[in-house]
């Protein structure tokens, strides 16, 4: 498992009141069918804040079904983009000590208190990247948030390790900055 999801899960209790185990057997008495519906639920009921409400939820789905097996559920006939995901997690991961990376069904979210980016295999040979920067203007590269409406405000389509360069990394650091 990631380090940084082991560690959110090991401060559960402390920060949240509640382990992980406790979470999960609320959640599934109420057996919600939204993730908006139990992420309202958590924050609202019970004061927990938004990185460990997404958390919370992700892992509570399937307590059977590890971060790495997520992952690797994501990029089965993808693998050639494995490359490029762990190039993006590395990065991410230099960002600061608070950053929490959590994968679902089908990306994963780089949450800092608020989520920043998030990381998805859009086809067998590429991974859109969307980046949450308010108020930056698109470009060529910069693209719109495309199929990530509002959860993200931009889109990176990454085709090659190599394009996880300079300029991208600026973006995932302003991105890590503005979920302060």
């Amino acid at each position: 498992m990631d380090k940084a999801l082991q560690t959110m899960i090991s401060n559960m209790p402390e920060k949240t009141g509640k382990s992980l185990e406790e979470w999960t057997k609320i959640l599934k008495s109420k057996s919600f069918e939204k993730h908006g519906e139990a992420l309202k639920f958590l924050k609202g009921e019970h004061g927990v804040t938004h990185g460990f409400a997404n958390a919370i939820i992700a892992l509570s789905k399937d307590r059977n079904e590890s971060a790495d097996d997520l992952i690797h559920a994501q990029y089965k006939g993808k693998e050639n983009l494995f490359p490029i995901y762990n190039r993006l997690i590395a990065v991410v991961s230099t960002l600061g000590k608070d950053v929490v990376i959590t994968p679902k069904k089908t990306s994963v979210s780089i949450i800092r208190k608020k989520q920043f980016a998030l990381i998805k295999p859009a086809t067998k040979s590429r991974i859109d990247l969307g980046l949450k920067l308010k108020d930056k203007p698109t470009t060529d590269r910069l693209g719109n948030s495309g199929p990530f409406g509002t959860m993200c405000t931009h889109r990176v389509q990454l085709s090659n390790v190599n394009e996880v360069d300079d300029q991208l990394i600026s973006w995932l650091k302003e991105a890590y900055q503005k979920a302060d």
